[in-house]
This record gives C-alpha cells, structure tokens and sequence, in this order.
C-alpha cells in the first residue's frame, strides 16, 4: 500500500512513523508513507493557504486553488482513494479500517486545519470524508495517524500473528474480554478459575459472556448490531 498525506505540518509524523508497527510495515515494504507540505504550494511570498469565509463568520478556510494543486502533484491512477478528515464524515470502525487494508493499494489523505477546507476541493477530488469521532481537533494530523495505524496494522506480515486481527475488539461488534496473566495473584486479586483448567470451549464461554458484559456496560449501542448467528450460536 502506498500512503500520501497532505498536510502543513509534516515533522507530526516523523516520531509516530519511526516505532511501533507502521515502522515494522515501512522496513518490510508492506507500505510506503510519504508527507507532502501543502504550504509548498500556498499564494505569494508569504505563502498564504488560507483565507476568509464567504457569508462571514469565523475562523479561516483552506484555499481551493492550494489544496487542489498540492492534491494534483501527487500522482494518482483509478484505484487512488482520497480521504479527507473531517467531523462531519462518516465514522471510522473497524470494517472500515478493514476494507481499505484488503482493497486499497493508494491513500492519500488529506488533513484540513482552520474551520475546514473549501467545498470545490473535495467536488474536485472526490474525497470522501471520514471522522474518528464526535469531537474537534486542532487538525487533521491526530485524525490522520489513527485512521493510518487501523489500516496499516491489517497488512498481510504486519503483526505476524494474524489471528490477532480477528480475535479482538470490533472484529465483531463486541468489546473485547478482560485478560489475565502471570502472576495467578496479585494484590488479593485471582485469575478467575476457569482459565486456569484447559477446558477451551468453557474459556471460550466465558470469553464470550464477559464481552457480552463489557459491551452491554460500555457500548450498548453496539448490542443491537451482533448479527443472528452469534445469539443463535451463543450456549
């Protein structure tokens, strides 16, 4: 997968991409990360990219002309994806981080700062807009690295194990069960027995109901999404 991001503060990636997995996924060439500065392409000496709303109001808007010039010196081709983050798009979950990691083979997203980015940009590029949740942020960077990190960790060899990718939080639309290790103690705390005794399908149960639990305390709204097979074949 080949990623390119638009936006004027490049050095916030510089630390994120350098640990972790998307490291693991840039040294395995699972994929290609590349920033690109859009006030590179800003108006006059002092490089404006931005400018007042039109029908008044507050804040600045990100000029047309910049963000489609920097989006048009990226290379592109039909399978090319332009994501722009935002907190009127559609929410990110894990179906979605999925479909791009087996679908997608270019990304390039773009990080909007100000009060947004002027609509013509997004009816010329065709950009999809996606949100990572029901708040603002100061930019579009912190929305751009979570959304890189759920999709970048679903490569094929990013995390070796690939069951890992299955078995955990919004693979269905359950949170994920309380863990346990060594010590079997701690602190007047125990391991609840039924891990302890090697009958798999019990600790699959288990699994399962305290998900159940998690879910229904945390994310009820999540309940009414777990499809009919999974109640059909709950014990």
């Amino acid at each position: 997968m080949k990623i390119d991001i638009l936006t004027l503060f490049p050095q916030f990636f510089e630390s994120p991409f350098s640990v972790s997995m998307v490291k693991r996924a840039i040294d395995n060439d699972s994929v290609e990360i590349n920033t690109h500065q859009i006030r590179d392409f800003g108006i006059g000496k002092r490089k404006q990219v931005d400018d007042s709303p039109y029908g008044g109001g507050a804040g600045l808007i990100m000029k047309p002309e910049v963000i489609t010039e920097a989006w048009e010196s990226i290379e592109r081709s039909d399978s090319t994806l332009t994501i722009y983050l935002s907190p009127r798009g559609k929410v990110l979950d894990q179906s979605m981080a999925s479909g791009f990691a087996r679908n997608c083979r270019h990304l390039i997203i773009v990080c909007g700062h100000y009060e947004g980015i002027d609509q013509r940009f997004i009816d010329i590029s065709g950009a999809i807009e996606i949100s990572v949740g029901d708040y603002i942020l100061t930019g579009g960077e912190t929305a751009a690295l979570s959304l890189i990190d759920s999709v970048v960790r679903l490569l094929p060899g990013v995390l070796g194990n690939e069951d890992s990718t299955v078995n955990e939080s919004f693979s269905i639309p359950l949170l994920e069960h309380d863990h346990y290790t060594m010590p079997r103690v701690f602190r007047g705390l125990k391991v609840p027995k039924v891990l302890l005794n090697g009958d798999h399908a019990k600790i699959e149960s288990w699994r399962i109901r305290n998900s159940l639990a998690k879910t229904a305390l945390n994310r009820p709204d999540l309940i009414s999404k777990l499809p009919p097979e999974f109640w059909e074949n709950l014990n």
